[in-house]
């Protein structure tokens, strides 16, 4: 399906620029999550972990850990490794890394550049439903799944850099350590100014910033982070093309 919607419809408003791509892509995410509505509804499915997975793989300090997120762990380690050994190993790979820099020198080499694109969009949209048969279990099966893993998907792909697999690899790591300690950190700035013997009056405007805890904040963390990457590298943390 991702490689009937390139052939069909991307590859008509390539020519209009990286805007009219995103608006594009933007109406078919919308348009995909309604007929999913109208055929099975708003309500979230059912979709339980398998039987042969439902058990605590092991205990750490009295927390057990599911069988189940270790295959997920598996089974996303062995996709990436996958991907980076075919992009910087192979020679397909070098293809389609030539075909985002230098497009027009790979057609003039032989190679079909728009069916590259092609494949590469079918293949990733094949990993995104891959990505949604594993997590269902884990974040639940409803229609708007793709909006809830979206704008941190989006944060990831921007922090490591376009075009960087490794770059998407480090920066899900970064945000997903960032994310559980911040979590865990019940501490506010008026914490900390009293640790350090600094008296913060609570009768300014600011009062109730000096209260917020850092695990109050923390969904915001990545997006924050998002910012400072942007104004210090624009590129992201391994980017290295600027289109």
């Amino acid at each position: 399906m991702g490689a009937l919607v390139e052939r069909c419809g991307l590859r008509r408003v390539h020519r209009f620029g990286h805007v009219a791509e995103l608006i594009f892509t933007f109406g078919v995410a919308v348009l995909v999550e309604e007929i999913v509505q109208a055929v099975w509804g708003r309500v979230a499915k059912s979709y339980e972990v398998p039987a042969a997975l439902d058990f605590p793989l092991f205990t750490l300090f009295e927390t057990s850990f599911p069988a189940f997120k270790a295959f997920m762990l598996l089974i996303s380690v062995s996709i990436f490794v996958l991907l980076f050994f075919v992009l910087t190993r192979t020679r397909a790979g070098l293809i389609i890394q030539a075909s985002l820099t230098h497009p027009s020198m790979v057609g003039m080499l032989g190679h079909n550049v728009p069916r590259v694109f092609m494949v590469v969009f079918g293949l990733g949209s094949a990993l995104a439903g891959l990505a949604g048969v594993i997590a269902g279990p884990v974040l639940g099966t409803f229609p708007g799944m793709a909006q809830v893993l979206g704008s941190i998907v989006f944060v990831v792909v921007v922090i490591g850099g376009l075009g960087s697999v490794t770059g998407a690899f480090v920066a899900s790591l970064l945000i997903g350590i960032l994310q559980t300690f911040a979590v865990a950190l019940n501490y506010s700035l008026t914490d900390v100014a009293t640790g350090l013997g600094i008296g913060l009056s609570m009768q300014s405007a600011l009062a109730d910033l000096w209260t917020v805890t850092v695990a109050q904040i923390a969904p915001i963390l990545p997006y924050l982070l998002l910012v400072l990457v942007l104004i210090i590298r624009p590129l992201g943390l391994f980017g290295t093309r600027e289109t």
